[in-house]
């Protein structure tokens, strides 16, 4: 019923940036929170950045300062600006959406994840 292709990973080195995009399709009424998260082999998924359909924003403390979250509330899309990037900031990177279909009901979908590396 809704897609989330996510684009923009790959491998960079300590210090640079990279941007994440995550494009939503299909039976969409309305795009609630959406939001990044991230898991590193043998880790749990993690929170990394959400943010309201007003814009309000929230991030995990380890990369605040770092990382910027925004969307496009016209085109469906979630971007994650990463500056700064460290090697722990190497993990799978998946998108999160809370999609309307109606009035009434919404449902969560994730991305397929895009692998972001960070070289020392």
């Amino acid at each position: 019923q809704v897609q989330l292709v996510e684009s923009g990973g790959g491998l960079v080195q300590a210090g640079g940036s990279l941007k994440l995009s995550c494009a939503a399709s299909g039976r969409i009424f309305r795009i609630d929170n959406m939001g990044w998260y991230r898991q590193a082999p043998g880790n749990q998924r993690e929170l990394v950045a959400t943010i309201t359909g007003g814009g309000i924003t929230d991030y995990a403390d380890s990369v605040k300062g770092r990382f910027t979250v925004s969307r496009d509330n016209a085109k469906d899309t979630v971007y994650l600006q990463m500056n700064s990037l460290k090697p722990e900031d190497t993990a799978v990177y998946y998108c999160n959406a809370r999609v309307r279909s109606n009035v009434f009901d919404s449902n969560n979908y994730w991305g397929q994840g895009t692998q972001v590396t960070v070289s020392s």
